[in-house]
């Protein structure tokens, strides 16, 4: 039987299809922005999506659950968001263990940005180990780049598990990939060339590394473009023009020397979403949610290895 999964702060649904892929069955996916579940509803209408606060989540409805998946607000540990961490109002891993000790799940993962790990946050980060442990969990962290499972950016961000203790031992974080992923150009290359750009071949080949960091999916964000100044000199030397996102690909009139703007699709080919995956809203709404996304691959390795860790203890019953 499948394991079943709880999902808070689903988003766009990144790490929703990565443990969709890993074999878990969602009990729910609960996500506050309406556009993020109009997204999740028409890409898979068979989940339940609740759209609410998980402030206000009920969590003994989904008491027994295998695993608690989170993708918690990045601001409040993030460099740009200004690291106010527990006196930031946007904080919600208050909100996350009052559901975990409701749902008393066997395991826990929950993303959040680097900055979860700087020095500012150690007796945050140690507090939070210590409550899981009350819970019965033992908990542990580590930095992924996304660029080791098969994603072509870097993408480092802070995966969190925590399992109930009888289950620990038999945890081990995925093994990274024995390739290189693919390239920006490799990735995007039939999509830019989709409306007959002359210049796609050409662009290719200049656009031959993995992309920076996908960012500019805070809500306060003045409009969808690459990110900062640094990201945006990024992108121009993978041939890309990081000002803002565009409505399509380049057409067959544009220059072959045009450096052509991202679509919303192509940078959610370039998160690792499925290429027929649909965003709700307008483009700025649309970018958002992928901006904000964990990468579905990344999602998947960790939660797989989190599947083998509850599955061996079953195995030990029986032989028992």
């Amino acid at each position: 039987m499948a394991l079943t999964t709880l999902e808070l702060c689903a988003g766009a649904g990144g790490q929703a299809i990565g443990l969709e892929a890993a074999g878990y069955s969602h009990r729910a996916v609960v996500e506050i922005e309406p556009n993020f579940c109009e997204t999740l509803r028409t890409n898979r209408p068979q989940w339940t999506v609740i759209n609410e606060d998980i402030n206000k989540l009920d969590g003994t409805k989904f008491e027994g659950i295998d695993l608690l998946a989170a993708g918690l607000p990045c601001p409040p540990f993030s460099v740009a968001g200004k690291q106010l961490g527990e006196k930031d109002e946007r904080n919600l891993f208050p909100a996350a263990l009052r559901i975990i000790e409701q749902a008393k799940p066997r395991a826990v993962m929950i993303e959040n940005v680097r900055g979860f790990l700087d020095a500012v946050f150690l007796d945050y980060r140690e507090g939070l180990r210590d409550r899981l442990y009350e819970l019965g969990y033992i908990t542990a962290w580590r930095l992924l780049n996304a660029s080791d499972f098969g994603v072509p950016q870097l993408r480092p961000r802070v995966v969190i598990v925590a399992l109930k203790r009888e289950y620990f031992d038999n945890f081990d974080w995925p093994q990274i990939a024995s390739h290189n992923p693919p390239t920006v150009g490799e990735t995007l290359h039939k999509m830019m060339a989709s409306r007959g750009w002359k210049g796609a071949n050409r662009w290719k080949t200049k656009a031959d590394d993995i992309a920076p960091t996908i960012v500019g999916g805070s809500k306060k964000h003045g409009g969808p473009d690459l990110g900062p100044t640094r990201a945006k000199r990024a992108w121009a030397s993978l041939g890309v023009d990081g000002l803002g996102i565009a409505d399509q690909p380049p057409s067959a009139d544009e220059p072959v020397d045009l450096m052509p703007r991202l679509t919303v699709p192509m940078v959610a080919l370039i998160q690792g979403f499925p290429s027929d995956w649909q965003f709700h809203g307008r483009k700025t709404a649309a970018y958002r949610q992928v901006g904000n996304a964990f990468p579905p691959p990344v999602a998947k390795a960790v939660a797989l290895q989190i599947k083998k860790a509850l599955s061996a203890k079953r195995l030990i019953r029986v032989a028992a």
